[in-house]
C-alpha cells in the first residue's frame, strides 16, 4: 500500500456529514499481499485498489486491475448484493471486504485508489469523497451528470491532489492517437469540419410500464441516490438507466463521450470549448426512456471548426475534414483521403500527443509519479460538457452561446439553470 495520511474512520465519516453511529466498527484490513508474502510487490510499490459499483463495466475493470503486477483489489462496493458477490469472488475476497455503502470502502486507509463504475448520476458525489478521503480515481465515462458537477471535481481533484483518470481508453488506443496526432500537425489542412456518428438507443421500453417490488438484496433507495425518488421497475436501472435524463444522457454521453472527446483532442480543445450549439433531437413524449431517440446538434468553436454529432446506422467514430483531405478513425481503425496520410511519420519537431498504451496501467503509473495520467479530470469534464451542451440544446431547440472560460450560457437563464440538478436529500449522502 502506498503511504498516504492516516485517516480515523469515525473523523472521515463526520467529515462526509453522515453520523458515525452504525457504520464504524467495520474491520481494519492489512492484506497477506500488503505484508509483501505471496511473492507480491514491495508494500511501497503495491497499489491497492478498491471498485465502487460492479456491474458489468464494474467487473470488466475490476478484471482488467487484478491483472496488473503492482496492483491489488482489496476490496468491492455495490449496493445489489448479487453483483457484490459476484464481483468478491472474482477477486477472491473474503465477506468483510464486500460493501454496501461506499463511504465504508473510502474509509479504509489502506486503499490508495478506488475505480467508479457507477451509474452517471453517482460518478461525481462519489469521486469527490473519494478525493476528500485521499484515494486517487479511476472513474468511468462520462465522468459527469452535470457542467456543474464536472467543474466542482476538477476543483476537488485539483485541491486535495489527486489523481483522475477518466474512462476514455480510445485515447489509449494507437489509432486514434496518431489520427489526431495528424490533425494537430495540418496534415488535412485546416480543420473546418468534424462529424461524430453515435448509435441509436439499443433498448426501448413501451409507453407503459408498471411499478415493481424491489428485488431482495437491491438498495434501491441508495441507487437512487441524489436522483429524484421514482418508482422501482426492473428497466430503471443497471445497463437501461442510461436512457433516464435523470441518471444519464443517453448514447449522446454514452458512445459521444468517447467521439466527442476524441474530437476534442484532435482539435486541440482539451481545456476549452465551443462558443455556440444548436440541437434538433427528437425525444420519446411517453414512457420510462426520457433520452433523445435521434440525435442531432452543431457546436462552433472560436477558430472557426463545426462539430456536428449525429444519429447514424453501422459503426460510430470520429471524422476530421480540412481544406487539404480527411480523417475517418473509429474503434474499427483508420481511414483517410489522400490515403498516403495513413504512412505519414509525425517528425521529432511536430506536436506529438502524450502516449499511453494502456489505459490502466497508465493510471498506476501516474499514482506513482503523481503526475496528470492521460484522460485527468479536466479533460474528462471537458469532453462531457460538449455532451451535456449537446443535450441542452436539443431539449431547448435554439441556439445558445456559450462562454468555455466561465463555463455559462451567455445571456440565457433558462439555459444556465440547467448546468445543475437539484439534488434530492438522501441519507447517503
Amino acid at each position: 500500500m502506498l503511504q498516504k495520511e492516516n485517516i480515523d474512520r469515525r473523523q472521515f465519516l463526520k467529515r462526509a456529514g453522515v453520523a458515525a453511529a452504525g457504520v464504524v466498527g467495520f474491520p481494519y484490513f492489512v492484506s497477506s499481499f500488503a505484508l509483501g508474502k505471496a511473492g507480491g510487490v514491495a508494500p511501497g510499490d503495491r497499489i491497492t485498489i478498491g471498485v465502487i459499483g460492479t456491474g458489468l463495466q464494474g467487473v470488466s475493470n475490476l478484471k482488467g486491475f487484478m491483472v496488473k503486477s503492482g496492483a491489488e483489489v482489496v476490496a468491492v462496493c455495490d449496493v445489489d448484493a448479487g453483483h457484490r458477490q459476484e464481483a468478491r469472488e472474482i477477486a477472491g475476497l473474503d465477506a468483510r471486504s464486500a460493501y454496501n455503502d461506499f463511504r465504508e470502502l473510502l474509509a479504509r486507509n489502506d486503499i490508495d485508489a478506488v475505480v467508479v463504475a457507477t451509474p452517471d448520476h453517482w460518478h461525481v458525489p462519489i469521486s469527490i469523497a473519494a478525493a476528500k478521503a485521499g484515494k486517487d480515481i479511476f472513474c468511468q465515462k462520462p465522468l459527469t451528470l452535470t457542467i456543474a458537477g464536472g467543474r466542482a471535481l476538477c476543483d476537488a481533484v485539483r485541491r486535495y491532489g489527486r489523481v483522475l483518470q477518466t474512462g476514455s481508453q480510445q485515447r489509449s488506443s494507437d489509432n486514434f492517437r496518431f489520427a489526431c496526432e495528424l490533425v494537430r500537425n495540418g496534415r488535412i489542412g485546416k480543420v473546418h469540419t468534424v462529424e461524430v456518428g453515435i448509435p441509436g438507443n439499443n433498448r426501448t421500453c413501451g409507453s407503459t410500464w408498471t411499478p415493481e417490488p424491489v428485488p431482495k438484496g437491491f438498495d434501491y433507495d441508495f441507487w437512487l441516490g441524489p436522483a429524484q425518488w421514482a418508482p422501482y421497475t426492473e428497466q430503471r436501472c443497471h445497463y437501461q438507466f442510461r436512457f433516464i435524463l435523470d441518471y444519464s444522457g443517453g448514447q449522446v454521453t454514452n458512445w459521444g463521450a468517447h467521439h466527442l472527446d476524441i474530437a476534442q483532442w484532435g482539435l486541440g480543445m482539451d481545456d476549452s470549448g465551443p462558443v455556440e450549439v444548436t440541437g434538433d433531437g427528437e425525444f420519446p413524449t411517453t414512457g420510462l426512456f426520457t433520452t433523445a431517440t435521434r440525435v442531432y446538434f452543431e457546436c462552433k468553436y472560436a477558430n472557426g471548426a463545426k462539430l456536428i454529432c449525429q444519429t447514424q446506422s453501422g459503426g460510430s467514430g470520429t471524422k476530421f475534414e480540412g481544406t487539404e483531405g480527411w480523417l475517418y478513425v473509429s474503434r474499427h481503425g483508420l481511414e483517410a483521403e489522400p490515403a498516403s496520410l495513413l504512412t505519414e511519420t509525425i517528425g521529432i519537431g511536430e506536436i506529438h500527443l502524450y502516449e499511453s498504451r494502456d489505459h490502466k496501467q497508465d493510471f498506476l503509473d501516474c499514482i506513482k509519479l503523481r503526475k496528470d495520467p492521460i484522460a485527468p479530470a479536466e479533460v474528462g469534464h471537458r469532453s462531457a460538457t460538449i455532451c451535456h451542451l449537446g443535450n441542452i440544446a436539443m431539449m431547448l431547440k435554439r441556439k445558445l452561446r456559450w462562454d468555455p472560460d466561465k463555463e455559462r450560457f451567455i445571456n440565457d437563464e433558462q439555459a444556465n439553470s440547467m448546468l445543475s440538478r437539484p439534488m434530492r436529500a438522501h441519507r447517503h449522502l
